[in-house]
This record gives C-alpha cells, structure tokens and sequence, in this order.
C-alpha cells in the first residue's frame, strides 16, 4: 500500500543554489515513513518504548531527477516492500504536480534496544502491504574503485544539531555532511546519493573524512572513527 502526504517546501530546505539540498530530501522522504507508522497506530516512539525495538537504517540511494524549490506543492509517497530475514525494505516517491522529480529505495533494520541484536522480520509481524521495489540507476551496494586515491579532508565533531533522542547522529544529517566535504558546494549540484551507514557516529565523536575522486562527476567519501568506518558514500554531482 501507498502512503501518501503533501508538503509546502519551505525557503529554509533550500540551499545556495536555492534547490531542496539532499538532507532536506531525506528528511521529508523520512518524515512520510514516520507518518505512515503514526497514522497505523503504531508510532515509532511507542514501538521504542513498549516493545524496545528501534529501526535503523543500513542503506539509501536516492535519485533526485529535478530541482525542487522553496514554496513548491509536493507530493510523497512510501511503501514498504517484501522484508526477508533482517532487511525491511522501503521506497520512496516524490512528486510535483504528478510528476517524479525524485526516487529512494532503502534498506532497515530493526534492533533490540536493550542487547542490540537484530530482530528477524518474522518476529515483527507489522506490515503496510507491500509494493514492488523500485529499480534505481544509482546501485544501492557498491564497490569503491580498487585504484581510488584517498586524501583526508578534515575532521567532523558529533554535535548537538546532528543527535536524535539516541544521542546518536541522525541519520538524516548524513548529507549534509558528505556535501560539507565536496570541492566547491556552492557550485556543485548533488544528483544522486548512495549511502551505506556502517557504524553509529555517537554525540562527541570526532570523526575523519576522507574523499575519493571518480569518472563523470563522481565523489566516494568515508567516515572514519580511529580506523572503524562509520559511513561510506558514493555521490553524483553535476557543475551549474
């Protein structure tokens, strides 16, 4: 089943080149996700706090097909899809006036708060109705190029603005930070993102970044915390 909301774009999503930035993407593709949970009856807090179990999200890639502006109708819809051993997946669809200017396909999964184990989708029953999974240009899973040259390019701290109620970085703040650490932002269009969450990046974490250079626009950025790595990118830009 297709859960659908609408939204006003606000002036405050948009950025330098007054188009929604990639966060503000994932935070109303997420937001309609939460939305559904809350209009089912089962909000995510309540499933936190009465059942101890938290969803956390593996992987993303989204497509952002046209620019979305400040004060533009929009149009997004979620579904779940078919959710085998640990993986619950879920699509995402963005619209303005019924045209598709943006896609996301993503992976979850759901933890036990208490022990951190990872709960089979056998053993949470809850479903939406589940749709097809949406086919991407943009792979899902990747590989970073054997002969990538990697270069350090700063460091990041955990800071208040980044933490949900887990003290952990949102998930949500993930692209703003990858776009932090691309070579001249401000000139730079983000096409598409790829993101693989490895290991949680907690309040007053000092992480590393590094960046890749590709073919055709392409950046891969890692985080690192001491030599753990915390998230891995691949992201598509185009020059405006």
């Amino acid at each position: 089943m297709i859960y659908k909301e609408n939204y006003n774009v606000r002036w405050h999503d948009t950025d330098a080149n007054r188009e929604v930035h990639p966060t503000g993407i994932l935070m109303f593709m997420q937001e309609t996700a939460n939305r559904q949970f809350e209009a089912a009856g089962e909000p995510l807090d309540r499933i936190r706090d009465e059942k101890g179990v938290g969803f956390i999200l593996s992987r993303i890639v989204i497509e952002m097909r046209e620019p979305i502006h400040a004060y533009e109708d929009i149009t997004v819809e979620t579904f779940t899809c078919e959710s085998k051993g640990y993986t619950f997946p879920r699509g995402f669809v963005i619209r303005r006036e019924g045209k598709e200017v943006a896609r996301g396909m993503s992976q979850w999964a759901l933890m036990r708060l208490a022990d951190r184990s990872l709960v089979k989708v056998s053993d949470f029953p809850l479903s939406f109705g589940d749709e097809p999974e949406l086919e991407t240009e943009m792979p899902i899973r990747y590989r970073s190029p054997r002969d990538a040259v990697w270069e350090s390019v700063g460091e990041r701290r955990i800071a208040y603005s980044d933490i949900d109620y887990n003290m952990h970085m949102n998930n949500t703040k993930y692209p703003d930070m990858v776009c932090d650490f691309l070579p001249d932002p401000a000139h730079t269009r983000v096409t598409d993102l790829s993101l693989s969450y490895c290991r949680e990046a907690a309040y007053g974490d000092v992480l590393t970044v590094e960046r890749a250079t590709g073919e055709n626009g392409i950046y891969y950025i890692r985080t690192r915390k001491g030599d753990t790595v915390c998230l891995e990118a691949m992201v598509k830009t185009e020059q405006i």
